[in-house]
């Protein structure tokens, strides 16, 4: 698998870095879309800015290469048993956390047996570990450790090689473990090649540089970071992200907008990186426990009733394209064939709403039935990438049907309540990287709801299909029964997949080293500048 890492086509030639070799010293400054304050414990958050920011300070067992490739890192080698019960790591000795801490097989099981506390209340961290699969974590020896399954799990080594997974000095989860979502330099310790300086909460977070740092991946670097100081920069709105990085305030700035990759064609002090994310599209998840949508045929008719591809082409003009399916074109277990499967058809979604019996109209022209008009609401979080113009889109769209949408600007702590609860939306909507086809059970098992399964999916049929690509290592069975989850999924209108996951990188010619992961984002771990004083 490669996770279709290109400089984009429209960009013109992109002058190179000044000057070929790593140089050490001076500060590389980041600018990045989402406040990732009260997201500092790992094992606790389920978000992708907690990932991105915090992979700085927590390494993992094993390394994902961007061809997909599962490489050594704090663990050297490892052994799975004949049936896929035990997975034994054999550990690097020369790990220390960040606090003179030794990382060793008592690391790794404190910090495990923290994922699955209740009282860690993960989020997703657990679900990685296997989730009811997950057994214990067994100290063999100081340098070897064993993970126990009751049932096998196939992505396990996958998922360990995710920030979620990284490991927090057994020192602070004996002591301070109710500090860990807060963060902050004595408490967001880890074995990384970062060191927490300092988080200004919707400002930016501050990293030194952690010189002792001599166990990154195999087949990368071993040593310290280059810079001395890393700083991410809280910058939500894209036009002031790619301002930013024009005017040399910043280094680097990710997920920028396709007009301002655009602007940056023919400016010789930027180079732009285009990435295609592995996992779920952004996808909207329609309530199925409470609310219009659950009603089978009002679902279908909202599928059927929104023009993506015509939407698509006029926010994006042509740079971007639909998706079809719920898994990325870069997942391993990605099916085409549901390529064109389920067109824009407005006649047959006003005949599903008819045959629901939401045949009259009031006065806007909307649908009603039983006194009550046929209205959904849109929970919107953050307007990233013009999504917003995608969503009014759509809006339009369903108005010709006689179908109201509501758009309704949703703070993110009132959001997850919402989900928690299940009340008080009707539809919700993000992306979710993952390079497994085991995001599709995160999002459609049932046990899996609140938060992940956001539309309340209640189908016993996914939860067995998905069940059973777990306990398979075979990969054409595991895409087939993955084929099987989306068909259905688009059959019963659960949710609908819109756009794949993107990421425009842009970086300043006095940077180097700017690679990308396999998600798509950038691996501050090689980054360095010139501009050092």
């Amino acid at each position: 698998m490669v996770a279709m890492m290109l400089v984009l086509s429209a960009c013109g030639s992109q002058a190179e870095p000044a000057g070929t070799d790593p140089v050490d010293g001076g500060t590389v400054t980041v600018a990045i879309e989402s406040d990732p304050a009260g997201q500092f414990n790992p094992h606790e958050s389920g978000t992708d800015i907690a990932a991105e920011t915090l992979r700085a300070v927590f390494d993992s067992l094993v390394y994902l290469t961007p061809e997909g490739e599962l490489k050594p890192w704090l663990a050297t080698s490892w052994e799975v048993s004949e049936d896929q019960l035990s997975y034994t790591f054999t550990l690097r000795e020369d790990v220390t956390f960040h606090d003179g801490e030794p990382f060793d097989a008592a690391a790794v099981k404190a910090n495990f047996d923290h994922v699955r506390d209740p009282g860690t209340a993960s989020k997703l961290a657990s679900n990685l570990l296997g989730g009811t699969a997950y057994d214990s974590t067994e100290v063999i020896d100081p340098q070897t450790v064993r993970i126990n399954l009751n049932q096998p799990y196939a992505p396990l080594l996958t998922n360990l090689s995710s920030t979620y997974l990284g490991f927090i000095s057994p020192k602070v989860l004996a002591g301070s473990a109710d500090q860990l979502v807060a963060g902050g330099p004595e408490v967001t310790v880890g074995t990384g090649p970062y060191v927490l300086e300092q988080i200004v909460a919707g400002q930016e977070v501050s990293f030194t540089k952690n010189a002792a740092y001599a166990w990154g991946p195999e087949g990368e670097s071993q040593g310290p970071s280059h810079p001395d100081r890393l700083v991410l920069r809280v910058l939500p709105e894209a036009s002031v992200r790619a301002g930013a990085l024009a005017s040399g305030d910043v280094d680097i700035a990710g997920h920028l907008s396709p007009e301002d990759a655009l602007s940056f064609a023919e400016d010789d002090q930027i180079n732009l990186t285009r990435s295609e994310s592995p996992g779920l599209p952004w996808t909207l998840f329609l309530n199925n426990r409470s609310g219009i949508f659950t009603d089978l045929q009002v679902r279908q008719a909202f599928q059927k009733g929104i023009n993506i591809s015509a939407a698509i082409e006029a926010v994006y003009a042509g740079t971007y394209h639909r998706a079809w399916s719920f898994l990325g074109a870069n997942t391993p277990e990605y099916s085409d064939t549901f390529q064109d499967s389920w067109p824009y058809d407005p006649e047959a979604a006003n005949q599903l709403l008819d045959d629901a019996g939401w045949t009259k109209r009031d006065a806007e022209g909307y649908r009603v039935k039983d006194g009550q008009r046929l209205s959904a609401s849109w929970s919107l979080t953050q307007d990233r990438d013009r999504r917003g113009n995608l969503a009014e889109a759509f809006q339009a769209d369903l108005r010709e049907i006689g179908f109201e949408l509501k758009l309704v600007p949703t703070d993110t702590g009132v959001f997850l309540q919402q989900l928690q609860s299940g009340e008080g939306y009707d539809i919700a909507a993000w992306s979710y990287v993952r390079t497994d086809g085991d995001v599709l059970r995160l999002h459609f098992h049932s046990e899996l709801a609140p938060i992940q399964n956001a539309g309340w999916v209640n189908d016993p049929q996914l939860d067995e299909w998905v069940t059973a690509a777990t306990r398979t290592t075979d990969r054409a069975e595991r895409t087939e029964l993955y084929r099987q989850v989306q068909e259905r999924a688009l059959e019963q209108a659960y949710s609908i997949p819109i756009l794949p996951s993107h990421n425009i990188i842009g970086s300043r010619v006095s940077v180097g080293g700017v690679e990308t992961d396999i998600a798509g984002w950038p691996q501050l771990r090689t980054v360095w500048t010139t501009a050092v004083q």
